[in-house]
């Protein structure tokens, strides 16, 4: 019991911790920071509008608590790329794909909803997985790279402005979950290998562009997803409600993930290739969420049917469909700041906001990345 306490108050003095830093650092009357940009490579968990601006038709209650309006972020409110862009004093970051109103001076966001690693082998139409894999993705930032040297855009023309970027992933869930309920977990484990290998190879390739720092965020605990929760036996969850075998699997990928990174250092000399460990600042949110603030681990804000998880998978969040004769609509509650699930399959801007606060304070890092000292962090409201 003690031992569990203990770690269930870790996160809470990491987050006191790195309020301290800011609040320091914010003090100082020139602001500085070695990143001058972000380029964010992803699925739903860091779109900020890409895969709605290619297909637009994202509806309410997306975006309700800080947009008041849907932006295309699957959530209520904001992604732990816009907190961390915002700690690092820089705009929102702009999807790649939006045409009018972007801005693209301090980075671009080639993110979007239902994006894998690997390249698809089937259509968006039949499965619902984009188009857009990490590969599209990394073609589109070689285009755009040519493009600004090309038409010497401003503040991305100015001198290694790619080299003085901070380059993020935050990819792989679809990879995992996509065909869970066709091969299972034994299935998946088969082809993460090839998942982790294309992820180095992206970061190579950026590298080989100018790239100089990246971070690479892991799987996160999806067997505490209330998506994957509906229907599984009691005795296929742990002590928190989360499924045992999802979890570890994920744990196996975070692992190999982990040491692959770490066995590709040596080989980028003058980079920061860092591994970030999110998977446990939201696990530790699920696992324990009353001490952090909220009400709800495993239950969707946003759903239809009630119950433990609050999630019925003929019916997703802000759908209205007939079944059984009668016709439904999933809403969403009002109060997600009092959960950690948003939708049964992304996080809400709550719990957004304290996974980054964790990132920033270092202690998920590895190795060390002592990003308080690169950049005047700012504080994240």
């Amino acid at each position: 019991m003690g031992g569990s306490s203990t770690k269930a108050l870790v996160l809470q003095k990491l987050l006191l911790v790195w309020t301290i830093v800011v609040a320091t650092l914010s003090s100082f009357s020139d602001s500085k920071c070695d990143f001058e940009a972000i380029f964010n490579f992803g699925d739903s968990n860091s779109d900020t509008g890409g895969f709605w601006a290619a297909f637009p038709a994202q509806s309410g209650p997306f975006g309700m608590t800080y947009f008041k309006k849907p932006t295309g972020r699957a959530s209520d409110g904001r992604l732990i790329v816009d907190f961390l862009a915002q700690a690092l004093g820089l705009p929102f970051l702009s999807p790649y794909l939006q045409s009018i109103g972007s801005d693209y001076r301090h980075g671009v966001n080639f993110a979007t909803l239902a994006s894998t690693v690997l390249l698809p082998n089937t259509s968006l139409f039949v499965t619902g997985i984009s188009p857009f894999s990490l590969a599209i993705q990394l073609n589109q930032m070689k285009a755009f790279k040519t493009q600004v040297e090309e038409f010497h855009h401003s503040n991305l023309d100015k001198q290694d402005i790619f080299g003085k970027s901070l380059y993020m992933f935050y990819i792989g869930q679809n990879d995992f979950t996509s065909n869970l309920a066709a091969i299972g977990v034994g299935g998946v484990r088969q082809y993460l290998p090839q998942v982790v290998s294309q992820i180095v190879g992206t970061v190579r390739e950026l590298y080989a562009l100018g790239g100089r720092a990246f971070l690479v965020l892991n799987l996160a605990p999806v067997g505490c997803y209330p998506s994957f929760l509906v229907g599984l036996p009691r005795s296929e969850l742990d002590a928190f409600g989360c499924s045992t075998s999802y979890n570890n699997a994920v744990q196996d990928y975070n692992n190999m993930l982990k040491e692959t990174l770490a066995q590709t250092r040596g080989s980028l000399p003058n980079a920061s290739l860092i591994y970030v460990d999110s998977s446990s600042a939201l696990l530790e949110l699920f696992r324990h969420p009353t001490i952090h603030g909220f009400k709800y681990g495993t239950k969707s804000c946003c759903g239809h049917g009630g119950g433990a998880y609050n999630y019925d998978r003929q019916v997703y969040c802000g759908n209205t469909k007939v079944i059984n004769g009668s016709t439904v609509t999933a809403t969403a509650c009002d109060d997600p700041y009092n959960y950690v699930s948003w939708d049964g399959i992304h996080a809400t801007e709550a719990a957004n906001k304290l996974v980054t606060w964790a990132i920033l304070n270092g202690s998920y890092f590895d190795p060390p990345f002592p990003l308080h000292q690169l950049c005047d962090l700012y504080p994240i409201d």
